[in-house]
């Protein structure tokens, strides 16, 4: 078992390509920390940098007290499931996942033990016998996780494991992967783009994008307290909806002033924003926080802005709308119940208790939230 830091890493390709920019991050013993993040953020770099596949061009990496900055990835005492299973064609389940103890002559005796005892654990014991031609892309996942688990390691290290997976059984393997995590009680590092597999799995989330680590928290305060326009953007399914605005002060009383309405802060939220009036802001509101107003929750402060169906998306337990107002197109995640068609003008009503102030002025290209 081990903690694992990261202390000013920095990756740069080509002199001129930063890959991982002064990433400084700490991660406890047996935690379950997932790096999300889109496509070319440095979440892969700093996990192949922790494995020993990339070689840092400045900082210091940790597993427990020792620094492995110059240890060969074999003696890292870590073990890594990639996105492709690597699996051997010709080797038997039971040959792959024995086949790095073989290599580091452990006695058959306890290969034998670790292997059935893997197997068992992630229901394959039937399979051991069976070539990877003959298992499903779920099997096969199993199978490279069996490998790495035979292996006992101090840290698992998870590059997008699921990727190759239909949707249903990344759901299900998914679920398997958080229980192994609970049963190993071991170091778990998960990378991933997919947000919706951060915040279901993970203990703490580190959020990256362009090689910098925007935030770390865990999935719900990531999700209720976002830092930037980022990480709000990024964490949520549909993710939150943003409109360029001011805040506007009218005697006591504070407004957000978009292009194409106009909604009032409540009382209890004005001590955070007033002294940002008059200031050019993003006002943010997720999906599930703009209402039809026939089924508007009990309790809540709503807004009422004018809009125009544009797209129904029908879910079943619930209705996407695509709504534009004025020049903004944004989406609602609304009642099941609601009978809208499209080009219709309808009134929405927005969740004034909750709803996001970020200030534009701070960073132009990723606004910091107002708190």
């Amino acid at each position: 078992m081990a903690n694992v830091s990261f202390k000013n890493i920095k990756k740069v390709y080509d002199e001129d390509v930063v890959a991982v920019e002064e990433f400084s991050l700490e991660i406890e013993d047996k935690e379950f920390l997932v790096l999300v993040g889109p496509s070319g953020c440095g979440k892969t770099t700093a996990l192949r940098c922790l494995a020993g596949l990339e070689e840092i061009t400045s900082g210091e990496v940790r597993i427990g007290d020792t620094v492995v900055n110059d240890v060969p990835p074999k003696d890292r005492d870590i073990a890594m499931v990639f996105q492709s299973y690597a699996l051997y064609p010709h080797m038997t389940v039971f040959d792959n996942m024995a086949f790095g103890l073989k290599l580091r002559k452990v006695p058959k005796e306890d290969i034998k033990r670790r292997v059935e005892e893997a197997a068992e654990i992630l229901g394959i014991e039937k399979l051991l016998k069976r070539r990877p031609r003959e298992l499903s892309g779920g099997q096969r996942q199993r199978v490279a996780v069996g490998r790495a688990i035979v292996r006992e390691p101090k840290v698992f290290l998870f590059d997008e494991p699921l990727s190759n997976l239909d949707a249903k059984l990344r759901v299900q393997t998914r679920a398997e992967i958080s229980k192994l995590h609970q049963r190993l009680q071991t170091t778990f590092i998960y990378v991933t783009h997919d947000q919706v597999e951060a915040m279901t799995m993970a203990s703490r989330i580190a959020v990256m994008n362009k090689g910098i680590l925007q935030q770390l928290d865990t999935p719900q305060k990531l999700y209720d307290f976002p830092a930037n326009q980022f990480v709000a953007g990024f964490i949520g399914s549909p993710s939150m909806n943003f409109f360029p605005a001011k805040l506007r002060k009218e005697d006591s009383r504070l407004y957000v002033a978009a292009e194409a309405f106009t909604v009032e802060i409540p009382e209890n939220r004005l001590k955070a924003y007033l002294p940002h009036a008059g200031k050019d802001i993003i006002f943010g509101i997720r999906p599930e926080d703009i209402h039809n107003p026939l089924y508007v929750p009990s309790g809540i402060h709503t807004a009422p802005v004018e809009a125009k169906v544009d797209v129904i998306e029908l879910m079943g337990n619930e209705i996407f709308l695509y709504l534009i107002s004025g020049n903004n197109q944004y989406v609602a995640r609304v009642d099941p119940r609601t009978r809208f068609t499209v080009d219709e003008k309808v009134q929405m009503a927005f969740n004034m208790d909750n709803f996001h102030i970020f200030d534009a002025t701070s960073n132009p290209e990723n606004p910091e939230a107002i708190r």
